[in-house]
């Protein structure tokens, strides 16, 4: 196996563009001597005569213009590596992010945006993924970025392997056709989410067909209410979760805050109350990359690329049911 010394390549590179030792000498900075020993290394390393006499001079045999040609694009290749791994680079290269449809759409797509016009050397590749989904596609580098999410009450923790950066939570509860959300009706204050699960505990219940996060909180706060939920359907689209709440097939899941279609009632859940929480991870120690740190930067302003150890977690607004 050949090992070559990507230095000594530049000495060989600029012979062949210069055609004179003493050129090579000035346009490097070094001496003749210099450029002849790294030259002598080079071919030592190959095993190849890369030089041979000519008159006064030398001149590169065939195998050492061929050389020549390889060590034009391994030059480029290190020097564009270089740029692209030193944090104070122009961001350029194409990052690969895969995530829940409302974190793409609420925090990715203005970046985009944006990159697109003051950044164009930065390429985007979106792919829609579940967390866990998106996380098995980090493990493998089969991505830059994973956007992902949990809920409070359903912690997905992450190994040291992944950094994490918060980016936003916010609380969700539970969809119910608007004619029987006054199942809830009586004396007291705001009632706890057991109470809100009793009401509908006769009900079939709508789980997420793709994280299994979803159930794990109904099934949680069924059981705080004594009873095991009928989990009958299963959704990946919010959309299709209020179109089966609305044809009477079942309750479950959405966040508080979505605008929802007339017919639904959304019931806040409250002791304990519900999040949804969302993320932005990568594999620990990749942060310094130019791109992946500026898209990271503008994710979260304030503090800026750096990420928090694992420990952090995400959210996401999208259907769930069983």
């Amino acid at each position: 196996m050949v090992v070559m010394d990507t230095r000594r390549l530049q000495y060989l590179y600029e012979l062949s563009r210069m055609g004179s030792m003493r050129a090579v000498a000035d346009v490097l900075g070094t001496t003749t001597s210099t450029v002849s020993q790294q030259i002598a290394a080079l071919s030592a390393e190959t095993g190849t005569r890369l030089l041979e006499p000519d008159g006064r001079g030398v001149r590169l045999t065939p195998a050492g213009l061929r050389l020549a040609e390889h060590a034009r694009g391994i030059l480029a290749a290190v020097d564009a590596a270089r740029l692209d791994l030193d944090p104070a680079a122009e961001p350029t290269g194409t990052l690969r992010v895969a995530g829940f449809a409302t974190a793409i759409r609420s925090t990715l797509m203005p970046i985009i945006e944006e990159l697109a016009e003051h950044h164009p050397a930065v390429g985007i590749v979106v792919l829609e993924h579940e967390p866990a989904e998106a996380l098995a596609k980090l493990a493998v580098d089969d991505i830059d970025l994973a956007l992902t999410y949990d809920y409070n009450l359903a912690p997905d923790p992450v190994g040291s392997e992944v950094e994490t950066m918060d980016l936003w939570s916010t609380p969700w509860g539970l969809g119910v056709p608007s004619a029987q959300a006054h199942a809830l009706g009586g004396p007291g204050g705001a009632p706890t989410a057991a109470r809100v699960f009793t009401a509908f505990k006769n009900s079939d219940w709508i789980g997420n067909s793709r994280n299994i996060a979803d159930e794990d909180v109904l099934r949680l706060i069924a059981s705080m209410a004594g009873f095991e939920p009928a989990m009958r359907h299963q959704a990946d689209s919010l959309d299709l979760v209020e179109d089966l709440i609305l044809a009477g097939l079942g309750v479950g899941l959405l966040p508080a805050d979505r605008p929802h279609r007339p017919g639904i009632t959304i019931l806040p859940l409250h002791d304990p109350d519900l999040r949804l929480r969302a993320y932005a991870r990568i594999r620990a120690g990749r942060g310094a990359w130019p791109a992946l740190a500026l898209v990271l930067g503008r994710m979260h302003p304030g503090q800026g690329p750096g990420l928090m150890p694992p420990g952090g977690e995400a959210s996401r607004p999208r259907a769930r049911h069983l």
